[in-house]
Formats: C-alpha cells, structure tokens, sequence
C-alpha cells in the first residue's frame, strides 16, 4: 500500500492547530485568515483517510488519529529546520568537512596557530588533518583527497593548482653538537663540503631536496649524501648519530634533541619558501574561508600583488 505524501504547509498548519486548539488563534499565528487554514487541514484529513481534530461548538481538539500523527509532524518540521541550517552552514562556509595536508615541518610554524584560529572561527567545521611531504600533497589535491595543502618550495607553475606563500623561513645546518663547527654561531655552506649528508630523499619533496642542493651547489660543491629519511625528526636523530649533518628549516630547531647543534648559515638569503595550495575550481566553501584566515594570521590584510597565477602571495 503506497504511503499518502503530506505535504509540509499541510503539516505545518496541523502542528500549530494542534498547539492552539483554537482555529482563530492558529490562523493568526500563521498569518492566514481562517478559511484557508480549515482548508489546510482538511486536505490533510483526506490525504490521512481520518479526522486529525474533534471539533464541537467552541472546542477543538485532537482525535486518536491527531494525536498519533502529532510526533511524526514535529519530528519532520525539526528535521526539515535543522536540515536547512545545516545546509545554509555549508553553502556559506561556516560548517562542513575540508582535508588538509601539511608537511611535518609545518606542525613547528605555521600549522598549530592556524588550526586554532580557524576553529574559533568556524568552530562548526569538520577538518580531517593528514601529515604528508610536498610531492603525494600535490597528488591528492590533484586527485580530490585532499582540500587544501600546506607545503614547502611549490611548483613555478601548475596548470591545475594555485599557490599563495604564506612565509620564507631561513635554512640551517644540523650539526652534531660534538662536531668541531657546532663551536660556531653562524658558519658558510662552504664548511660542509667534506661533510657527509644526511637529507630528505628527493622522490618525497624533489623541489625542496633541489633547493638544499642548489645551495650547495652555489657554495662549490654537490654534497655527499650518506644517509636518506623521510621525516626530519628522523633526520636529525641521524645527525645525533654521528652519520652525518644535513640543511633544513630553521623550524627544526624545535626539535629537541641533546645531542644536535642548529646553525644559522650565512648568507640569510638561504632560505626555504612555504606555501598554501589550493584547486582553483574548488567549490568547498571553507577553502576560501582557510584561506582567509591565513591572510589574517599573517598580516592583518589582503595583499595586492599576485603570483604566477593570479593568486596573492603574502608579503615575506
């Protein structure tokens, strides 16, 4: 037996009818004379096959059937109300669900402020955080996994992603702390050349790893890699072990480990550039809403100038 469908005025007028048990006082909540409003309620008595309302002189009330149907009526209009907010909360960005990526560096700078500021202010978002290097974050986002991505020296150019820099962050060498150079405030990439390194493998950030080689490069010499990891936690734990020193972020310096020395590298022009990036054609309303948080984190204001791709770099 097919179900009768109940339209929602219908219901609607029942639920307040219910309430008042009055026709001229719910015709006046409603905002309708109450001829349309008896009207209403008949159709929903014949879509029911049973009187909803005992009606006598000067008196309505519910009838068996009435009272049954009175949850289900308010169990549909709240479901109805809240399913409008929701979807009112989604459209305008202030809830939903958005997936970020980040680099692990990016958890001692940028990531932890930045959580916290979007959460106060979207604090009806969902986010769903995933700790990934530069290359598979630009795969997923490529891909659809992920919605934003935080990561270190991007592409110069990708026809499918933006990019906006959110800060350049100085190198440093990572030293031994017993190795003869950690007696040094600041020292030359020139002093590691006969150093063996200990560095991210290319294939997880291959923009980052040429950058750190770059470098050396322009300082006379290819370093000689010993040693690869793929966090640089582990990194640095490597250089504990006397198999090496590496070229990281300055942010690395967080961690903490007794038997690691971190040095500033001259000139201060070293330096590695973080970025935020995004698919263009996005349509998840809280991207934009991320993005604006980290304009505001950083400085206060939109900046002007733009990118290779029309995107706004944040002013370093």
């Amino acid at each position: 037996m097919d179900r009768p469908e109940l339209p929602l005025p219908q219901l609607h007028a029942f639920l307040v009818l219910a309430e008042e048990l009055h026709f001229g006082h719910a015709a006046a909540r409603l905002g309708v004379a109450q001829p349309p409003l008896s009207q209403q309620i008949r159709r929903l008595e014949e879509k029911v096959g049973h009187a909803l309302f005992e009606r006598e002189p000067g008196r309505v009330t519910l009838s068996p059937a009435g009272r049954a149907l009175l949850p289900a009526a308010r169990q549909a209009l709240t479901g109805l109300a809240d399913g409008l907010a929701a979807a009112r909360a989604v459209g305008s960005g202030r809830s939903g669900r958005l997936r970020i990526g980040f680099a692990a560096s990016l958890a001692l700078t940028v990531l932890p402020g930045l959580l916290r500021d979007f959460r106060q202010r979207f604090p009806e978002a969902e986010l769903d955080i995933h700790e990934m290097t530069t290359a598979p974050q630009l795969a997923a986002l490529r891909d659809r996994a992920i919605d934003i991505g935080l990561l270190r020296e991007p592409p110069d150019d990708d026809s499918e992603l933006d990019f906006r820099t959110v800060l350049s962050e100085p190198f440093v060498a990572v030293l031994p702390a017993a190795h003869p150079l950690a007696t040094q405030r600041a020292l030359l990439l020139a002093q590691l050349a006969d150093e063996p390194f200990v560095l991210l493998p290319r294939v997880v950030g291959p923009r980052l790893y040429d950058r750190i080689t770059g470098l050396c490069e322009e300082a006379g010499f290819t370093p000689r890699i010993s040693q690869h990891a793929v966090e640089w936690q582990t990194v640095c734990a490597l250089v504990e072990t006397g198999l090496g020193v590496s070229v990281a972020p300055a942010s690395i310096r967080r961690i903490r480990l007794k038997g690691v020395a971190f040095r500033r590298i001259d000139p201060a022009t070293a330096r590695t550039r973080v970025a935020v990036a995004w698919r263009g054609n996005d349509r998840n309303p809280l991207v934009p809403r991320l993005l604006e948080t980290i304009g505001q984190q950083r400085h206060g204001h939109p900046d002007h100038r733009r990118d290779a791709h029309g995107s706004r770099p944040a002013p370093l």
